[in-house]
């Protein structure tokens, strides 16, 4: 990281993955071409994450071609006026994480897997799930990523002052 005074730790970048609405997953096609596409993802631990996707297509092609993977978070995100100096910058928190995608095979992994997405993103509508699972399970594939690492965090933002909260102040 090129701006350590804006590093964060681990901890905070799982934090940024799980409130950020989508994560955008970097593939590389079996042509080498790059292929970015915001989803929707959920985990199950720090290390283990899944999304969901039609059963053929340019995900699966790219992962069955070349299976690591790059997942980028943002949150907090917004354009400001430095504080300071008045230069035109961005308030932000990221997250980036390195990993290995796999398509799931067993129907009861795929199933906590949707079961942990919907939670994440329908978590008052659970009742209707299992409904759900029964009418698409067959039609739904759930791919797998386990990550290298954790993820690295890297945030810009300003305290009540106009300081730049640096090496992982809080406030």
């Amino acid at each position: 990281m090129r701006k350590v005074s804006r590093e964060m730790d681990s901890q905070w970048a799982l934090k940024v993955m799980r409130k950020a609405p989508y994560i955008t997953v970097s593939f590389i096609r079996a042509d080498g071409t790059a292929y970015g596409v915001p989803l929707s993802l959920a985990c199950t631990d720090d290390r283990i994450w899944y999304f969901h996707c039609a059963p053929e297509g340019d995900k699966l092609d790219a992962l069955a071609a070349h299976p690591q993977v790059c997942l980028s978070a943002v949150t907090k995100c917004a354009p400001t006026v430095g504080p300071k100096d008045g230069s035109f910058t961005l308030q932000y928190r990221s997250a980036i994480a390195f990993g290995k995608a796999e398509l799931v095979t067993d129907d009861e992994e795929k199933i906590r897997a949707l079961r942990a997405i919907s939670e994440r993103f329908l978590p008052l509508h659970m009742d209707a799930f299992d409904d759900a699972i029964a009418r698409s399970l067959h039609r739904t594939a759930v791919v797998r990523i386990t990550l290298d690492d954790l993820p690295t965090g890297k945030r810009k933002q300003y305290d009540r002052n106009g300081e730049e909260m640096k090496y992982g102040r809080m406030e």
